[in-house]
């Protein structure tokens, strides 16, 4: 009866969810969106493997739940799983069939029918019982597998499909360099991956995942061992060889991925601003676009000659537009002194709005342009020098993220820092070990706040005018999502959620209407498998798994188990 129990709450309830998942994908168009693009030519279609993937993702959750020890019951919950998901496709199909859907379901159209039915009518779609239940073996398996070669098989599975999503932006830029052109005619397929060329991608992937999952620690902990004049060498070659690829990057890439480099680096400005008031501090500031916008419009008032106001140059504008995102910050920090969680995040939306009206009254129209906003801010330039073109303006931006990157390293480790992390935990235990709340708090605001406005001054310089209609609130929602997903309070995990939520949505345009949909599932997924976050630091990482570190600490060393 348990093993029943089991099997209806963890393979049965687990797959209805993935049906209804998969259900949804189709009905809103990402299928039959998807399947004009091939990941490996004439083998998997993007299609395919959107469907596919949500079906091993939920199969894997279901062989995750599994409580009982024995690997049977934990393909069979995946099979069953897989199973019940083709069951939910299936009727789709069935009621589709029947009743003319698109009335009520725009996308429910003929073409799906065929794209879920492997392109050979009705009479073949029970193909689907074979296809699902083996995505679903396949998790089980996958989860059963020791550690280090299920990190293999994920990571190199991912890059597979990632490089056939991307092919329309590797295969030009491979095909640039004439010693490349032939390896890139040989990789890339006119739509997706060649055979070969998935193959020479998935074997040197899988082999360095697998020695880094195998021998990782054994090299971290050789490293650790090395003299401290050793380990500094080393940590300094490897910032100059980082330092090198970043220099030359846009140069390699061309003009659009420097444009989505440049974009990218924008919100690395804006995430790591946020950074310091929510994953330092712990206060949820929803209405952070309103100091990027103080930023920019402060630029374009001190150098715009439309205005007639000053004439300054982006060097000379640039200090006060970041003082004035500084006392912006303070001064809504003291109204809002008092408020925790979500109130705070609602007063500090409300800021932003009142920000953005303002810019749009007609009131400050002449000094502010209203809804026309201010044209012919001058781009920045250094001894003649002008970052004008994306790969220029790439360098501007890579200065401005070292330099906060710099400073947010010094804060963290600072009692300023400290004080930060202390308030996050406990706002009454932080104030009776003494910690000035006030003080603490405003110097986070202002500090966010001077990072925010920052970005807007270079925003203002990028595309020479401001629009009152580019700072809305999905800006600061977009920065949230970017912290969350990176993993709050670290530096790394902000350029990695970055490049997550922004840079790929950039490189596929083709799929923006579904933009929002991406960043909800990659919230929900990343709050199921990484709630920590893609790169989270070493006491967010604790925190959440707790249990592994206590088991870690409290295993016996080697020598001493071998000296019992």
């Amino acid at each position: 009866m348990t093993r029943v129990l089991t099997l209806w709450k963890h393979g049965v309830k687990t797959g209805l969810l993935g049906g209804l998942i998969t259900v949804l994908l189709s009905l809103m168009g990402m299928v039959e969106a998807f399947s004009q693009r091939q990941i490996v030519s004439d083998i998997l279609s993007m299609d395919q493997s959107l469907l596919g993937g949500a079906v091993v993702f939920m199969a894997y959750f279901a062989a995750k739940r599994t409580t009982s020890s024995h690997p049977l019951w934990v393909v069979i919950n995946s099979l069953t799983c897989g199973f019940v998901t083709a069951g939910m496709l299936m009727l789709l199909l069935l009621i589709g069939h029947v009743i003319n859907l698109r009335s009520v379901f725009v996308n429910a159209s003929p073409v799906l029918y065929q794209l879920l039915s492997f392109g050979h009518g009705f009479e073949t779609a029970l193909l689907l019982f074979v296809a699902a239940p083996l995505c679903g073996l396949f998790a089980g398996i996958l989860y059963l597998l020791p550690s280090a070669f299920r990190k293999t098989l994920i990571v190199s599975l991912a890059c597979i499909v990632g490089a056939g999503v991307l092919q329309d932006l590797l295969r030009p830029t491979l095909a640039a360099w004439e010693s490349l052109a032939g390896l890139a005619e040989w990789i890339f397929s006119s739509n997706g991956l060649t055979e070969k060329g998935a193959a020479v991608l998935f074997i040197p992937i899988a082999s360095i995942t697998l020695f880094w999952s195998l021998k990782g620690e054994t090299v971290q902990a050789g490293f650790k061992t090395l003299p401290s004049k050793g380990q500094k060498a080393i940590r300094w070659a490897g910032i100059a060889v980082l330092i090198m690829i970043l220099l030359v990057l846009p140069q390699v890439l061309g003009l659009f991925l420097s444009e989505v480099m440049t974009i990218v680096g924008l919100y690395v400005l804006l995430g790591l601003g946020l950074n310091i008031v929510l994953g330092y501090a712990g206060l949820f500031d929803l209405g952070y676009v309103a100091f990027f916008a103080i930023g920019a419009y402060v630029t374009g008032v001190l150098t715009s000659p439309e205005l007639g106001f000053f004439n300054l140059t982006f060097w000379q504008a640039l200090p006060f537009a970041v003082v004035m995102g500084i006392l912006a910050g303070v001064l809504l920090g003291i109204p809002v002194l008092k408020m925790r969680g979500d109130y705070l995040a609602i007063a500090t939306l409300g800021f932003g709005e009142i920000i953005r009206i303002l810019v749009l009254s007609d009131f400050l129209r002449p000094w502010l342009g209203g809804a026309q906003g201010i044209g012919k801010i001058p781009k920045a330039s250094i001894a003649g020098f002008e970052f004008g073109m994306p790969q220029e303006i790439y360098y501007l931006i890579l200065a401005g993220c070292a330099l906060v990157i710099f400073v947010s390293l010094r804060l963290r480790d600072s009692r300023l820092g400290r004080a930060w992390k202390a308030v996050r935990e406990d706002e009454d235990v932080a104030q009776a070990m003494g910690i000035n709340l006030v003080a603490t708090k405003l110097l986070a605001f202002g500090t966010g706040a001077g990072f925010s406005a920052l970005s807007g001054a270079i925003f203002a310089t990028k595309l020479t005018s401001v629009y009152p209609h580019s700072m809305n609130v999905m800006i600061s929602i977009n920065v949230v999502c970017i912290i969350i997903v990176g993993g709050m309070g670290s530096i790394p995990g902000v350029i990695v959620g970055a490049i997550a939520l922004v840079g790929l949505p950039e490189l596929l345009r083709e799929f923006a209407e579904y933009r929002l949909f991406v960043y909800g599932l990659a919230l929900v997924v990343m709050m199921l498998v990484r709630p920590e976050g893609l790169w989270p630091e070493a006491v967010r990482r604790r925190e959440f798994h707790e249990e592994q570190f206590t088991e870690e600490n409290d295993a016996p060393a080697p020598a001493a188990a071998a000296s019992r």
